[in-house]
């Protein structure tokens, strides 16, 4: 559709030319998208504050990355409509599980029904409010340490600093 095509380009692309990112896109990562993606990718397209979302070819690479690894524990803080966290979830195992973290649940349901229907919600531990309490609760048992194979932030890029301080010692290195 013209609304999901016209949030891809020029959105976060180190492409200079949108006209070349928009054919990489049609002959390339919009062919190989899976259904539920583009649903997802149309959903949030109409949402007002749309340039948030992970595009197409984030998604594809994410889903790649995840798999190029064998992930089956993973964490995403900054959930957003859930594009990432759909092509996440559709990446690794089936009973493979995703901690995800936002502070606004109205834009995760907005995705929801989606991710249902692709029948990977099973996967998903959602949890609304800020993630640096929750990850200092968690660093605070040895347990976690070290206990997720992949983690992807996409939240307040102010905070990234501090999610990186606690989030070495969750991920596996």
């Amino acid at each position: 559709t013209e609304s999901g095509r016209h949030q891809e380009v020029g959105h976060k692309s180190l492409l200079q030319s949108d006209a070349l990112y928009q054919y990489i896109l049609e002959t390339s990562v919009f062919p190989r998208e899976h259904e539920a993606m583009k649903e997802l990718r149309e959903v949030t397209a109409k949402h007002p504050w749309n340039i948030m979302t992970t595009s197409a070819d984030e998604g594809q690479f994410l889903s790649m990355l995840l798999k190029l690894i064998n992930a089956k524990n993973t964490m995403e803080i900054g959930v957003y409509t859930g594009y990432s966290l759909l092509a996440t979830a559709l990446a690794i195992p089936e009973d493979g599980k995703i901690l995800a973290m936002d502070i606004n649940k109205e834009n995760y349901e907005l995705g929801l029904p989606v991710i249902k229907k692709a029948g990977v919600d099973h996967k998903i531990d959602f949890r609304e409010g800020p993630a640096l309490p929750v990850l200092d609760e968690m660093i605070k048992d040895e347990k976690n340490h070290g206990s997720y194979d992949f983690i992807f932030v996409d939240a307040d890029k102010d905070n990234y600093l501090n999610y990186h301080k606690r989030l070495i010692d969750l991920v596996k290195v």
